[in-house]
């Protein structure tokens, strides 16, 4: 059976040893916290059921669960495997103290990965003996519900720890794309960030509510994301596809894009935004709405599942 090490049983460890587990998968999980650990496994056997039901787990919630092990130190977590899946704080620092007790843990042909959400590999593996092996693998959250995850390499890192990650995303059912370079944020974040610069700059401007943008994204734009890409969506939106699009439009968006001067995201503005969005979720209500979000994916999962490509 592969063996995969999850290290960091927090929200994001926890989620990928779903992933790994559902798979087939055997799974060694390890935190510093000793307490962690435990916790992670109760939250896994509790998502279980939901998964199933869902039609997203393919076998029983008690066998999945058993291929959960919790792992008794480091090194016994990496013993014999063939990827480590990192999760540790989002600190420069102690990923590089962590990866470099990785490194000098794991078998030499072991990939080691992380899951930063920003911070490139090359600024917490350039010294490391074994620095070639080692790569971002950036999840979604929560990873068993949203598939994609981005390999993003060192200038180092050797391409044959890149396809054998992708492989590996790609029967744990995940689906894997390429950041060639590294950039600032990988891809999705830039993406995101670029939606959301114009979400705040619209809002500053008074143009429209914090209700009726969500609304706008939620009911137009991210009903056609949700299957298809931006440049899949502009090719079908225009009688000649993607050249005609642009032929169209591009003046138009030219003009948008002169008009989308960078903007600092000011304390006034963001007090605004927090308070309407506390109006309309309450604190109190925020963990259910986190619940209600995970089987509004699971839904949505289940449906792209059964459709065909």
């Amino acid at each position: 059976m592969t063996r995969i090490a999850v290290i960091g049983a927090g929200l994001i460890g926890r989620a990928w040893s779903i992933v790994f587990a559902r798979a087939g998968f055997d799974v060694a999980l390890w935190d510093n916290v000793p307490a962690a650990v435990p916790d992670a496994r109760a939250f896994i056997a509790a998502r279980l059921p939901e998964l199933r039901e869902a039609g997203l787990l393919a076998d029983p919630p008690d066998a999945v669960l058993a291929r959960v092990h919790p792992a008794a130190s480091l090194a016994e977590a990496v013993s014999g495997a063939v990827h480590v899946q990192e999760n540790g704080p989002e600190d420069a620092a102690a990923k590089q103290a962590l990866f470099a007790e990785l490194d000098r843990a794991a078998a030499p042909e072991t990939v080691l990965a992380s899951s930063t959400s920003g911070i490139p590999a090359s600024a917490f593996t350039e010294h490391l003996p074994g620095r070639a092996r080692c790569l971002v693998a950036h999840p979604v959250n929560p990873p068993y519900l949203v598939p994609l995850v981005e390999l993003c390499p060192a200038p180092w890192t050797d391409p044959d720890a890149v396809a054998r990650t992708r492989a590996l995303m790609e029967r744990a059912g995940q689906v894997a794309v390429t950041v060639h370079r590294e950039v600032a944020g990988f891809v999705l974040n830039r993406l995101q960030g670029a939606l959301l610069a114009e979400a705040f700059r619209l809002l500053a401007a008074g143009a429209i509510s914090p209700e009726d943008l969500d609304a706008t994204v939620k009911h137009g734009l991210g009903l056609r994301w949700s299957f298809m890409g931006p440049l899949e969506t502009i090719d079908l939106n225009a009688p000649g596809g993607l050249a005609d699009y642009c032929a169209r439009y591009g003046a138009l968006y030219a003009q948008m894009q002169r008009e989308m001067t960078p903007m600092e995201w000011g304390p006034a503005l963001v007090d605004r935004l927090h308070a309407a969005r506390r109006a309309a979720l309450a604190e109190a209500d925020v963990p259910a709405r986190h619940a209600w979000r995970d089987r509004r994916l699971m839904a949505l999962a289940a449906h792209k599942t059964a459709q065909p490509e």
